[in-house]
């Protein structure tokens, strides 16, 4: 979910993270228009909306129990496995 910027309070899953300059791709958030020049023949012109990369600092996860938007921390269970946790909860959260 995202909790900060023009689309707040809009959810959508990631599909694809940029580590390297901490932004995700959400899908159907944070939509642009983008101007698409006609090719020789094969396209024409036009106007297409196309999800922009949003800064992770600005998407939170949202609880499984509340479904409002939480932070995590990680824990181990009794098998020694690092897990997902809502901080809100405490409910695992699914990869």
């Amino acid at each position: 979910m995202v909790v900060a910027g023009k689309s707040k309070g809009t959810s959508g899953t990631i599909v694809r993270a940029y580590p390297e300059r901490d932004l995700v791709l959400l899908d159907g958030v944070n939509m642009m228009k983008r101007h698409r020049k006609p090719t020789s023949s094969s396209r024409s012109g036009q106007i297409v909306e196309k999800a922009m990369p949003i800064h992770a600092s600005n998407v939170m996860l949202i609880d499984p129990k509340s479904g409002k938007p939480t932070r995590i921390r990680i824990s181990r269970n009794e098998n020694g496995k690092r897990m997902r946790v809502a901080v809100k909860s405490g409910e695992e959260l699914k990869q």
